[in-house]
């Protein structure tokens, strides 16, 4: 028994590890000719062009009054020519909307809209009294959660294309002109969505709303989650998208072609997991109906957002990521090794129900076999010692890989002591696998049981994580309850 699992953990941990091997070499490729293909585009000439596509920015907000201010200030100083921001507040018990009508000198408006996706009750559609904010449409509804919020905002512009962030994201001033660019290259294809690289604003230097220093953080929950992130976003999407297998657009940011998400059904409000889910239904309903279409991803760094920093935290949003990654292989299973669907079904959903759904299970059960192995007095010390190095090393060299990646392309962190910092936090890395696995199981047992609540999210607000306070309209905040309804 015991040689036998051995060989089956071995066999695992080879394929396993030979994905990540492909997926880092098709992104090597992929990124290379990105790169090459970008280094002549001169994004100003979007900003000038009058048929630059008209962009509704879809914000729902839920208590988010530590940051909002500062937040919308930035949206709305987006360097792009042709956008409107749709902020919604999802029935909010603090004081955000309070906030945003006295800032802002918000009033109601006769605004005329139709239903076309299911949606919570809009109590008021609220325009700026100041021209200076004209940009801004703010929607007053009935708490519903994230995907009802985003429905609501999508009935609510009337753009070809909308992007959906989440309130208290960061974003890059030029993101708009990188998002927008697969459509207007689209030839035979249609784009349906387009997605880019999130990266981690814990113990950056912010200021109005403004990233005026990137920093690694100083906590160790964050720092790893930066090395996640880009090993993620710079090893995994991009390869995914070269091999049109993609099947996440983050919810912090991502554009989507408004008409395509209409008749998809919208977002899904009965999973915690919208984001993948609406990307799947979506591909679903063009490949059903024979139409051409691809869902690309953007190398670039275009959206910042705050991590959880402590355990508890994490833990709620890794369970809720499992739960969602479950709820969504669940409702498409028809797309698995299913050739109807191209390389998405023969593919990208296998790996993920494999290699991001299995896996983490795989190894919960051999965690636990070997501690009954170790009482036992049974185990091959020897197989597991070469076992664990053969893995360790593994992991380090990858994370290292994604590290150099980041180094030789965007190079976000200029202080050569950050990039220590993460090279030293690869060597850690490993040693946190299985808490990650345990967050994954329960979030598997959670699925079961059939929990859909998103759980509270403690935020610790840009400014105080480095112990200052430039948001001046933090004062009233009051820490309610969130009815499991966090964004984050």
């Amino acid at each position: 028994m015991e040689f036998f699992f051995a060989h089956v953990v071995f066999i695992l941990t080879l394929i396993l590890f030979g994905s990540y091997l492909l997926l880092g070499v098709f992104s090597a490729v992929a990124l290379r000719k990105y790169l090459r293909k970008n280094s002549y585009i001169n994004y100003n000439s979007l900003v000038l062009s009058p048929l630059s596509p008209k962009i509704s920015i879809i914000a729902p907000a839920y208590n988010e009054s530590k940051t909002i201010i500062d937040n919308v200030r930035t949206l709305l100083a987006l360097y792009y020519n042709n956008f409107e921001v749709i902020l919604v507040n999802d029935g909010s018990t603090d004081n955000t909307f309070e906030l945003l009508r006295d800032v802002y000198e918000l009033v109601k408006v006769n605004y005329y809209f139709d239903y076309r996706i299911p949606c919570e009750r809009i109590r008021g559609v609220y325009k700026s009294r100041n021209p200076s904010y004209n940009r801004l449409t703010v929607i007053d509804k009935v708490n519903g959660g994230k995907a009802d919020s985003l429905n609501a905002g999508i009935n609510i512009c009337h753009s070809d294309l909308f992007i959906s962030i989440d309130a208290d994201s960061i974003i890059e001033p030029d993101s708009i002109l990188k998002l927008v660019k697969p459509f207007l290259e689209e030839k035979d294809r249609k784009v349906i969505g387009t997605g880019g690289v999130i990266r981690i604003v814990n113990s950056c230097d912010i200021e109005r709303g403004h990233i005026r220093e990137i920093k690694v953080p100083a906590k160790l929950l964050p720092r790893l989650q930066v090395l996640e992130y880009t090993r993620a976003f710079l090893l995994g999407r991009i390869a995914w998208s070269h091999l049109d297998g993609l099947m996440i657009i983050s919810g912090a940011m991502g554009i989507f072609d408004r008409e395509t998400v209409i008749k998809a059904g919208g977002y899904s409000i009965k999973t915690v997991g919208e984001d993948m889910e609406l990307v799947l239904r979506m591909r679903r309903y063009m490949a059903e109906h024979d139409r051409k279409y691809e869902v690309t991803y953007i190398p670039d760094p275009l959206c910042w957002t705050e991590v959880p920093s402590d355990i508890k935290s994490l833990e709620r949003q890794r369970t809720r990521w499992t739960r969602g990654l479950v709820e969504s292989l669940k409702t498409h299973r028809k797309m698995f090794f299913n050739g109807r669907y191209g390389k998405l079904g023969l593919l990208g959903y296998p790996y993920w129900s494999f290699f991001e759904w299995l896996a983490p299970l795989i190894a919960f059960l051999g965690f636990v076999y070997t501690i009954y192995l170790i009482f036992r007095h049974a185990l091959n010390w020897q197989f597991y010692l070469l076992l664990f190095i053969f893995v360790y090393t593994f992991a380090v060299c990858l994370s290292t890989w994604a590290i150099l990646f980041e180094e030789i392309t965007f190079h976000k962190y200029k202080r050569k002591r950050d990039v220590l910092k993460l090279l030293a936090i690869a060597f850690v890395e490993p040693f946190i696998y299985p808490v990650y696995t345990f967050f994954a199981v329960k979030g598997n047992l959670q699925a079961m049981r059939g929990k859909k609540s998103w759980g509270k999210a403690e935020r610790t607000g840009f400014e105080e994580e480095n112990g200052r306070n430039k948001n001046h309209y933090n004062n009233n905040y009051n820490n309610n309850n969130n009815n499991g309804n966090s964004y984050h």
